[in-house]
């Protein structure tokens, strides 16, 4: 079970109790025995899962709700307290407190270590600091290539030299070339170990001790579930100055059997990867995630998203205003899923908007990249007054427009429905919940 599904799971068991007209005590049991197959299915371990709902159970059956608050509303938050407790607690965020700071990582081979590298730097550049990056990977061949290919679009130098057998000489070669060269942030890439933690965190106290890190990332596979927790614990007990980063959670059924099993060691999860794109790493903050995760929403991460998008002027103000409102035509349309392709999936940004995540339609927004350029050809076979007045295309419209992108009449009415789908479900959003998203845009009222 992907982290999707186990949201959508764990949303049902909410709605379950949302619905019903009254909360009884076989009403409880009856969501707490959902939320516990939910967690089960998506491989977090019994014992944890067992702990957590007898917690959950407990407080629903004895807690007195506060006053102005209903017995279904207070259940909810008690949910919403114990995941994001079971999760860690609070956000604990990498901490740039001097020029240079030294980041080392490290992981298993084949836990997506060098690509989360790479999502790290452009997660920094992004935030305004000069990164540069350091390939110590001495065992795998074509480390330095792949490394240099990720973020050479977008400026970030990589040192490196794939001749050189001496990890730990390339490490500090490359941390006193960047000190020179002035950067902000120094993040270097280790060579990955086949299922043996024991020489993996042998070269990282060797490296460490020559190039005395400020923070030593793990980079832990979300895909192996519940055996995280022996790499985390691990790790934890040889590095006090030990962060994570779980990979690989957009697909896996075990997505939330690793997060679980880090979390279970105490060590703290700084970032998990969320897709394969090189902007699909976040900070892990359990708040915001369980937020997600039931449905909630994470409307501070969404503005987060727009206010990065703003300052590349990839999206305007009014544009996301008249796109909320459901006032689109084809080309705002366009334009706006372009623009919000480069935040990640639009599932994943519409699961950032309260209420919205599991009620719409997965037709609604499956747009990949590939539909994204066939709607595009679509469009240039418009007239202006056709991408302006959709409603105006005809059966006949269709047909030339078919003919004149080299598509079938199937393709243009896919995308005319795609359009609908979307105008129809936003405009019948909840006013309340925009005008929240909009005031935090500075969108005024909607």
């Amino acid at each position: 079970m992907a982290l999707e599904n186990l949201g959508k799971a764990l949303n049902n068991a909410l709605r379950k109790l949302a619905r019903s007209n009254t909360v009884d005590e076989a009403l409880i049991r009856e969501v707490v025995r959902d939320i516990q197959r939910a967690l089960i299915q998506s491989d977090v371990n019994v014992r944890l899962v067992l702990q957590l709902t007898k917690k959950i159970e407990k407080r629903a059956l004895e807690e007195k709700p506060p006053a102005g608050v209903s017995r279904k509303e207070h259940i909810i938050k008690i949910v919403y307290e114990e995941l994001t407790n079971f999760l860690g607690r609070e956000a604990k965020p990498i901490e740039i407190r001097e020029k240079p700071t030294v980041l080392l990582a490290v992981g298993i081979q084949g836990s997506g270590k060098t690509t989360s590298i790479a999502k790290l730097a452009r997660y920094f550049q992004k935030k305004g600091y000069k990164v540069g990056l350091v390939c110590s990977d001495t065992w795998r061949p074509g480390a330095y290539q792949q490394l240099k290919q990720l973020v050479e679009p977008f400026g970030i130098e990589v040192f490196g030299d794939p001749e050189e057998k001496d990890a730990v000489k390339l490490a500090r070669e490359g941390v006193e070339h960047f000190r020179k060269k002035g950067v902000d942030i120094i993040i270097v890439d280790s060579a990955g170990r086949h299922k043996e933690e024991k020489s993996l965190l042998e070269e990282m106290r060797q490296i460490s001790s020559s190039i005395r890190p400020h923070e030593v990332i793990l980079v832990v596979d979300g895909t192996i579930g519940q055996q995280a927790y022996n790499q985390a614990l691990a790790f934890k007990e040889a590095t006090p100055l030990g962060s994570i980063i779980v990979t690989k959670l957009d697909g896996s059924a075990k997505g939330g059997g690793a997060l679980s099993a880090v979390a279970a060691t105490g060590a703290p999860i700084k970032f998990i990867g969320t897709g394969e794109k090189i902007d699909d790493l976040e900070p892990f903050d359990p708040k915001r995630f369980v937020s997600r995760l039931l449905g909630m929403g994470d409307i501070e991460g969404l503005l987060e998203k727009f206010e990065e998008l703003s300052k590349e002027r990839e999206i305007r103000e009014e544009d996301v205003e008249k796109f909320l409102r459901g006032k689109f035509n084809l080309k705002d349309m366009y334009a706006q899923l372009e623009a919000m392709s480069k935040m990640g999936p639009l599932k994943q940004i519409l699961q950032m908007i309260p209420g919205l995540g599991y009620s719409l339609p997965d037709d609604a927004v499956r747009v990949s990249e590939e539909r994204l350029k066939k709607f595009r050809i679509i469009m240039d076979s418009m007239t202006e007054e056709e991408l302006e007045h959709p409603d105006i295309i005809n059966y006949s419209r269709i047909k030339r427009i078919a003919r004149g992108s080299g598509t079938s009449t199937r393709d243009v009415k896919e995308l005319l429905n795609q359009y609908n789908q979307m105008k129809k479900f936003f405009k019948s959003m909840d006013k309340r919940k925009l005008s929240k998203l909009a005031r935090g845009f500075n969108l005024g009222g909607i």
